[in-house]
């Protein structure tokens, strides 16, 4: 099979991430951490929040993460300080707690 050009290349990669894409928002859409009442259900968080819990991150700090599609450290490269700053629920311990983290595992904020 011959190799395939850089522009299939570059066509492929930016046809999966248009699908990756595609499927981050259908799962934002259908998400399961619904607010009911104003109660949120806990549970739904509770069965993703392990790596949040073990650092020791506060439950607002941990949901807006989730809610934001970070289930572990290493997501947060996709991010930059600010933007982590800007979610609801992320205070000054949170943010500091996430940067030792980070230092911990030699990862960076975008």
């Amino acid at each position: 099979m011959a190799k395939a050009s850089r522009a299939k290349i570059k066509m492929t990669q930016a046809k999966i991430a248009r699908e990756a894409a595609a499927r981050r928002a259908a799962k934002a859409i259908a998400s399961n951490y619904s607010v009911a009442d104003s109660e949120v259900d806990l549970d739904a968080y509770a069965a993703v929040d392990g790596v949040w819990l073990e650092l020791g991150l506060a439950a607002p700090a941990r949901r807006a993460l989730i809610d934001e599609g970070l289930y572990k450290v290493s997501d947060l490269r996709k991010y930059s300080l600010d933007a982590i700053k800007d979610l609801h629920g992320m205070g000054p311990n949170a943010i500091r707690i996430l940067i030792t983290a980070m230092k911990k595992s030699d990862i960076n904020f975008r």
